[in-house]
C-alpha cells in the first residue's frame, strides 16, 4: 500500500539514543567535513529534469490507473495471466521508483536546513503534487486484494510474475485493515494537512529554539552534545538551557502530541488494529508476541544493567548518585580528544575492511562520492540517518559530526545502513526496504565491528576502561532507553484514547518511565520532565524505537556466531543484507542458527551487556 508520508528521510539514529559528543570543536581540529551532492537525484531546485519527470509522474501515474483499474480481476483470469501481471507490477514499480526519487530530493534538501523558507515551500509545493499524482496509484493494491487467491496463486507459477511474491505477501497480510477506495483516497489526501503538516510543524519549531549556554545561542544539537563535556558545568549549564527551553514550548509539543496520537487512534480504529502498536509490527514484518518477549525480557533486565551501570559510574564519579546531565559524561580523569574527519573515516573503515573488503569497498564509495553530509551548521536536521532513496540512484547519509568517539560510532551505525541499502537495492522499488527491525541490524553490527577493532587496539588498561564504559552506555541507550521510549509512548497512546493529556500528565509519565529503566544511581531533578518533547521518532513513527533494542540484542547473538564460528559467516551475512524486503526474519536468521521467536533468544544479547558490566566491576582498583 503506498503511503508518501513514509518516503521522507528518518533520523533513524536520534541524539537521543546516539548519545552526545561536544559542543562544535574548531573546524580545523576535524578537518575538512564532507557535503552531500545530490545533483545524483536532481541538479537543483529549479532544474528542467525535475519540473519534466515532476511533469512525467502526474501523467504516467493517471495513465497508469485509466489502463489498469477495474481490469486486474480479468487480466489474473486469462491465459498468459502471470506475464501479463508480471508486466504490470514493472510499470507500477517503475512509477514507485519515480516518485521516490523526487520524494527523496525534495526530503534532503529540507533536511539540509528545516529553516530555510525557500526550501520549506519546494517540500511542501513538491509534496502536494506528489500526493496528487500518487492517489492515482491508491486503487492497485486495493484491488490486488479483491482478487481471487487461487488465480493470484496460479499466476505466481510464472518466473516474471513470481518474482514479485515476497512484495505480493506482504500486499495480501495488509488485507484486512484495507478500507473502502474512497476512503483510502482520503486518507492517502489529507495526510499533507493531517499527520504530515503536524510532522513539519515539530520539525521546523524544533530546527528553530535557540538554547542560551554560556552567553552563546545554540541550537538544538549543538545544545545536547554539551552533555558529554568533561566539564560538569557545562553539562548542568546547558541541561538547564535545554530544560527552560523545551518548558517553554511545552505547550506546542503537548498540542503536537495529543493531536497525532488521535490522528493514530482514528485510523487504526478505522482499520481494525487490535492493539495500538500492532499497525507498527505489520510493518516491521515482526509478530506483536516476538515484540512483547523483547519487551518483557529487557524491561526484567532493568536492574542488572541500567541500575547496576550507573550505580557504578557514580561511584566512579565519587557521587551516591549521578545528576541526569552526568548519564553521558566522559569518564573522570580520562583524556578526551577531538577524533578529525579523516581518522574517523580511516577507524570505519580499516574495520569494516577486516571484516569484509566488499563492505568496506561500499563503504568507501560515500566517502569518495561525497554521499555524507557531516558538518554541523543552523537549520540543518538534527541527529543522523541514512536514506536508501531509490534503487536508481544510491543512498545518502546525515550526519552532525562533532569529533568525539561517539560520533564516529554513529559514522559506523549509518554507514551499516548504507552498505545495507546498497545491497539490498537491486531488489527493485518494491522489495529493496527492509523492515525497521532488520534494518538496525547492519548498523548496529557496523558499529560493533568498529567497537572492537578500537578495544583490540586500546593502548592501556585506562583506555580499554573507558572504551568498555561507552561501549555499555551506547548499549542501554539503545536496549534499555529505546525500551523506556516504547514504553512511554504505549502509555501515552492508551490514555490519549480516554481524552487529551495535559503537559503535566506527559511529563509526569515520561519521568516515571524513565526513572523506572534508569534506577537510583540517576537523579532525575527539576527539569528533566520537559526532556520528551524532542524525540522525533515519537512524532514521526510511532512505535519505531523497539526497532533499536531489536536491532542490538540481534547483532550481540550474530556477533556471538561470528566469534565462535566465522567461517563463511562474512558471505551469510552480506547474503542476508542483500535479501532486502524478500525475506521473512525468521529465514533470515536461520543460517546462522538463531531465532527471534524463541523466548531466551533476547537473553543472549542482554547476558552480552551485563557480562561488559562485570568486566568493568572487576577492573575497579
Amino acid at each position: 500500500m503506498l503511503r508518501s508520508l513514509d518516503r521522507l528521510p528518518l533520523p533513524l539514529r536520534s541524539a537521543a539514543s546516539a548519545g552526545a559528543a561536544s559542543a562544535a570543536p574548531a573546524p580545523a581540529a576535524l578537518g575538512a567535513l564532507p557535503q552531500w551532492d545530490l545533483s545524483d537525484l536532481y541538479p537543483g531546485l529549479d532544474s528542467p529534469e525535475l519540473a519534466a519527470d515532476l511533469a512525467r509522474a502526474g501523467a504516467e501515474c493517471a495513465a497508469f490507473e485509466a489502463d489498469t483499474k477495474g481490469r486486474l480481476g480479468e487480466v489474473v483470469a486469462a491465459p498468459g495471466a502471470g506475464a501479463a501481471m508480471a508486466a504490470i507490477l514493472k510499470r507500477y514499480e517503475g512509477l514507485e521508483d519515480l516518485l521516490g526519487r523526487l520524494y527523496s530530493y525534495a526530503g534532503l534538501v529540507y533536511a539540509g536546513d528545516t529553516t530555510d523558507p525557500v526550501r520549506a515551500k519546494f517540500y511542501g509545493d513538491l509534496q502536494e503534487k506528489l500526493t496528487d499524482a500518487s492517489t492515482h496509484l491508491l486503487f492497485f493494491t486495493l484491488e490486488l486484494n479483491r482478487l481471487d487467491d487461487a488465480l493470484i496463486d496460479a499466476a505466481l507459477e510464472d518466473p516474471a510474475f513470481g518474482r514479485y511474491r515476497p512484495w505480493m505477501e506482504d500486499v495480501r497480510r495488509e488485507k484486512p485493515y484495507q478500507l473502502d477506495d474512497k476512503i483510502e483516497q482520503l486518507f492517502h489526501e489529507k495526510g499533507i494537512t493531517g499527520r504530515g503538516a503536524w510532522n513539519r510543524l515539530f520539525d521546523e519549531t524544533i530546527a528553530g529554539l535557540r538554547f542560551d549556554v554560556a552567553g552563546q545561542s545554540l541550537p538544538l544539537e549543538q545544545t545536547l552534545n554539551f552533555l558529554a563535556e568533561p566539564e560538569e558545568e557545562k553539562r548542568r549549564t546547558a541541561a538547564e538551557a535545554l530544560a527552560k527551553v523545551f518548558g517553554e514550548n511545552l505547550r506546542l509539543f503537548t498540542l503536537v502530541t495529543n493531536t497525532l496520537a488521535k490522528d493514530k487512534e482514528i485510523s487504526d480504529r478505522w482499520r481494525g488494529f487490535e492493539d495500538i502498536a500492532d499497525s507498527r509490527h505489520l510493518a516491521n514484518r515482526v509478530e506483536r508476541e516476538v515484540v512483547d518477549a523483547l519487551v518483557s525480557a529487557v524491561h526484567a533486565s532493568y536492574p542488572r544493567l541500567a541500575h547496576r551501570y550507573y550505580k557504578l559510574k557514580a561511584k566512579w564519579f565519587g557521587k551516591d548518585r549521578l545528576e541526569y546531565w552526568d548519564r553521558n559524561a566522559p569518564l573522570p580523569k580520562v583524556e578526551t580528544r577531538t577524533i578529525g574527519w579523516d581518522e574517523a573515516r580511516d577507524t570505519v573503515l580499516g574495520a569494516y575492511s577486516s571484516f569484509s573488503p566488499r563492505m568496506a569497498d561500499i563503504a568507501r564509495t560515500f566517502f569518495d562520492r561525497s554521499w555524507i553530509d557531516a558538518g554541523v551548521r543552523p537549520g540543518k536536521a538534527p541527529g543522523a540517518f541514512a536514506h536508501p532513496t531509490v534503487p536508481s540512484a544510491h543512498p545518502y547519509v546525515l550526519l552532525n559530526y562533532m569529533g568525539k568517539p561517539r560520533d564516529v560510532m554513529t559514522l559506523a551505525h549509518e554507514l551499516g545502513h548504507g552498505v545495507h541499502q546498497v545491497l539490498a537495492a537491486p531488489n527493485g522499488a518494491l522489495m529493496a526496504p527492509t523492515p525497521l527491525t532488520l534494518a538496525e541490524t547492519a548498523s548496529v553490527f557496523g558499529e560493533m565491528l568498529t567497537f572492537r577493532s578500537l578495544l583490540a587496539a586500546a593502548p592501556d588498561k585506562a583506555a580499554r576502561k573507558a572504551m568498555l564504559a561507552s561501549k555499555v552506555e551506547d548499549m542501554i541507550n539503545t536496549v534499555v532507553r529505546q525500551i523506556a521510549f516504547y514504553t512511554f509512548e504505549r502509555r501515552i497512546h492508551t490514555e490519549r484514547r480516554q481524552g487529551e493529556l495535559t503537559s503535566e500528565r506527559i511529563c509526569a509519565i515520561w519521568k516515571e518511565v524513565q526513572g523506572e529503566s534508569l534506577g537510583e544511581g540517576i537523579h532525575l531533578g527539576p527539569g528533566y520532565e520537559n526532556y520528551w518533547v524532542y524525540i522525533g521518532h515519537f512524532i514521526h513513527s510511532p512505535f519505531y524505537v523497539y526497532a533499536y533494542a531489536f536491532g542490538d540484542c540481534l547483532v550481540n547473538s550474530l556477533y556471538a556466531v561470528y566469534e565462535n564460528a566465522n567461517e563463511g559467516f562474512a558471505e551469510r551475512y552480506l547474503a542476508m543484507l542483500a535479501a532486502g524486503g524478500t525475506r521473512h526474519h525468521s529465514e533470515l536468521l536461520a543460517p546462522f542458527g538463531l531465532d527471534a521467536r524463541d523466548p531466551t533468544f533476547w537473553q543472549t544479547g542482554l547476558n552480552l551487556i551485563e557480562r561488559m558490566i562485570g568486566e568493568l566491576e572487576a577492573m575497579e582498583d
